[in-house]
């Protein structure tokens, strides 16, 4: 069993890098959603506990997190191979995958880190466009529909996500870097961590990606 661990800050471009990755490495991509997500539907044990947290708006504390971990891991063999996007957030719940992987008789492969300046992250989450009706994504100034403030495919007015905002950003890049930055020196300590360029295309982002695993 092999784990490969996708960090980075929201704009970060974590999902689309991984869903190229998932080609060309020949991995299951698991985001921190699919996990708790996949749980609930095959209705474990833990899936049962996590559900009720999730309905009241409570966050699933680190142990049943680690407990879901273990679940997936199992279920996908000792061949398995995954990219973890999201997760780990915190020392914990790496620690956690840490001994999920090893009692499978796995490892983790690397820890890589997508770096991209706080302006350039503002730049993308704040410029943000999404259809209400049919969840379509635009950006004002790198995906643009083709009539400004409508939606493409079913003509809707476009929103900005409140979440989207310049100001909540920004707080939600603070956040990232306290919970973060211990985890990625926990990697770096381990010897795990890959520090990759995360500005440009995103075929160029995800080749410095296969580079930086060889």
């Amino acid at each position: 069993m092999e784990v490969l661990v996708l960090l980075g800050a929201p704009g970060a471009g974590k999902g689309t890098a991984a869903t190229r990755l998932v080609e060309r490495l020949g991995v299951r991509h698991v985001s921190s959603g699919d996990l708790l997500r996949d749980a609930v539907k095959k209705n474990t044990a833990a899936g049962r506990e996590a559900d009720g947290f999730m309905k009241s708006g409570a966050l699933v504390p680190d142990e049943l997190i680690g407990r879901i971990i273990s679940d997936l891991l199992v279920a996908g063999g000792r061949e398995a191979k995954y990219l973890l996007d999201g997760f780990p957030r915190t020392v914990a719940q790496a620690e956690m995958l840490e001994r999920a992987v090893a009692g499978q008789g796995g490892r983790i492969r690397a820890a890589v880190v997508l770096d991209v300046a706080e302006d350039v992250l503002v730049d993308r989450l704040a410029g943000r466009r999404v259809c209400p009706k049919c969840a379509a994504g635009y950006h004002v100034r790198t995906l643009p529909p083709k009539v400004a403030g409508r939606c493409d495919a079913c003509k809707t007015e476009l929103v900005q996500r409140s979440d989207d905002t310049p100001e909540t950003v920004r707080n939600r890049l603070t956040v990232f870097r306290d919970r973060t930055a211990p985890l990625v020196e926990w990697y770096q300590a381990r010897k795990l961590l890959a520090r990759v360029d995360g500005v440009g295309s995103a075929d160029a982002v995800v080749e410095r990606i296969i580079q930086a695993l060889k």
